[in-house]
């Protein structure tokens, strides 16, 4: 295994260490205004939302590795303390990307990147519309993490308003996850994409208890066929089934043999 000490690495290299490893990380698309009310829209994926009530989102737009300089979103915060933060799917990926260029301050990448600005509710910065999901956010606070190349400036926001297209509403009026057809990044130039060859579903353990690893019997714990994640598996249900489970059990799966073994000879 690697080891690695943080102190003793260059900034690039611990920050391709660092994105390789930890990922794939949501992006948060944040449109803000400068003083003269001039949009800003660029994407960060140091981003998560961190608490349902109060709802906060926290972003943060690091400062250049290469000339320490801060980012025009950063800037704009600090002067209007207010972001919406639209949610990235595939369909908007390329256009997502093109908005990250190094514009000087005061060009629009709505405009460069072929974005619909529209008006928000509570605050002044726009809304993309072609995302499927927007956030009008304020800021509550901004944290510095350091004044050197690669710092990372924590906006943390709270949630005013939520938009959410219809499109990629289930029929419980809830979120469907293949319909949103999220878009995230990984290190280097990757991204990944969250369509239904990459997703699985976990039921989770909020009112039961599995049996856990160590009630497990020595033969099947000790296996050498069996994978971490099968007995991680196994130790999730809530108890051993009983012998008329097992026996039940065994009944239908010589059923099935039986008339496999019917279809095969006729």
């Amino acid at each position: 295994m690697l080891t690695l000490d943080p102190n003793s690495l260059a900034v690039p290299k611990l920050h391709q260490y660092l994105l390789g490893a930890i990922g794939p990380r949501p992006i948060a698309f944040a449109s803000t205004i400068d003083e003269e009310g001039r949009p800003n829209l660029a994407p960060f994926s140091f981003f998560n939302v961190f608490s349902a009530n109060p709802p906060i989102m926290i972003f943060s737009p690091a400062r250049s590795g290469r000339s320490n300089t801060t980012k025009d979103t950063y800037n704009n915060v600090k002067i209007v303390p207010e972001v919406v933060i639209n949610v990235v799917n595939y369909d908007i990926v390329h256009q997502m990307s093109l908005a990250s260029s190094p514009y000087a301050a005061g060009v629009s990448e709505f405009a460069k990147a072929g974005f619909s600005a529209i008006p928000s509710e509570c605050i002044k910065p726009f809304r993309v519309a072609e995302s499927p999901v927007q956030f009008e956010c304020k800021v509550n606070q901004v944290i510095e993490l350091g004044t050197e190349g690669g710092a990372g400036n924590l906006i943390i926001c709270e949630v005013l308003r939520i938009h959410i297209s219809e499109k990629v509403l289930n029929a419980d009026g809830m979120i469907d996850q293949h319909k949103i057809d999220l878009v995230s990044r990984m290190g280097g130039n990757w991204y990944c994409r969250a369509d239904h060859s990459s997703m699985f579903e976990i039921q989770k353990p909020i009112t039961t208890c599995g049996i856990g690893f160590d009630q497990l019997p020595l033969d099947i714990k000790n296996s050498k066929i069996l994978s971490g994640n099968d007995l991680g598996f196994l130790a999730g249900i809530e108890e051993f089934p009983n012998e008329t489970d097992v026996n039940e059990y065994k009944l239908l799966e010589l059923s099935e043999i039986f008339l496999s073994l019917e279809n095969f000879l006729s």
